[in-house]
């Protein structure tokens, strides 16, 4: 059983040691914002706020330092990844999540592992920190309509519409996106049919 008020304040204060103060800032919003949406969506805001605060704990490290702790996750780093290594942060700080801080609940390494990118099948705590980190209030487009637009909606509808957007913007941008990407969308956009229209 985890100690939630000791184990957030450990991550909390190892978060505002090695980030920068901008980062940590966002860090205190994504983690409100992602235990208000595991209140509002029947799940456990402690474990919301823990895996909100350290989601980027990792963030400022070095290229090789972020290399080298996710490769410990047991999952390979893909060629993506290698050319980009700050799209390991979330796997580092899963890593040092369960490594350092001895945090062994499957849903909040899952969670920050994948804050990033997503992933196909996610768990719901994982939805919850993936969407607090892209309509946190510090984000350009999250004025207060944004997000009450946003939570007025069911989580996977929320998650389809934040994941289309993202897209969108990454495309008109001409950015290079993760592989895979396309195809996790179009799972979400599946998993929103209601079962008579399959």
């Amino acid at each position: 059983m985890i100690d939630y008020i000791k184990k957030t304040e450990e991550i909390r204060a190892f978060t505002e040691a090695h980030v920068k103060k901008s980062r940590y800032e966002h860090s205190v919003r994504v983690a409100e914002m992602c235990a208000r949406m595991c209140r509002q969506y029947r799940l456990d805001a402690r474990k919301g706020y823990l895996a909100g605060i350290g989601h980027d704990m990792c963030k400022d490290f070095s290229d090789e330092d972020l290399i080298e702790l996710a490769s410990r996750d047991g999952n390979p780093i893909i060629d993506f990844e290698k050319k980009k290594p700050s799209l390991l942060h979330g796997r580092a700080a899963s890593v040092l999540m369960r490594e350092k801080f001895k945090i062994v609940d499957p849903e909040i390494l899952e969670a920050v592992a994948n804050h990033t990118s997503g992933i196909i099948g996610m768990c719901d705590l994982t939805k919850c920190l993936f969407l607090a980190d892209k309509i946190e209030p510090g984000r350009p487009q999250s004025t207060d309509e944004y997000r009450e637009n946003l939570l007025a909606m069911t989580l996977d509808d929320m998650l389809y519409s934040v994941l289309e957007e993202n897209y969108e913007y990454l495309t008109k941008h001409c950015c290079e996106i993760m592989p895979g990407t396309r195809e996790m969308i179009d799972y979400y956009a599946e998993e929103r049919m209601p079962v008579e229209g399959k």
